[in-house]
């Protein structure tokens, strides 16, 4: 891989950790838990986010913001719900 493939890489990879952290951050979860959060590039250069081990009650908060989110984006999921 090239340097411009790995900075490519490692910029989206940032920009998803950030993303992720002020997610979490408006769900009210707490920083030591956005701490965890890691940045990483394959040797291949793909980029990813090492979430780490995180609290089962955190990822619960996390699951269910990503329930409400589905069924705001997906009006099907709305009506199955109600």
């Amino acid at each position: 891989m090239d340097m411009q493939t790995w900075r490519d890489g490692r910029a989206r990879a940032e920009d998803a950790t950030k993303a992720l952290r002020e997610a979490l951050a408006a769900l009210g979860v707490p920083e030591r838990v956005q701490e965890h959060l890691r940045p990483m590039v394959t040797r291949t250069g793909r980029p990813y986010v090492h979430v780490g081990t995180v609290r089962a009650d955190h990822i619960e908060q996390i699951a269910e913001a990503l329930r409400i989110a589905a069924a705001v984006g997906n009006p099907a999921a709305r009506s199955e719900r109600a």
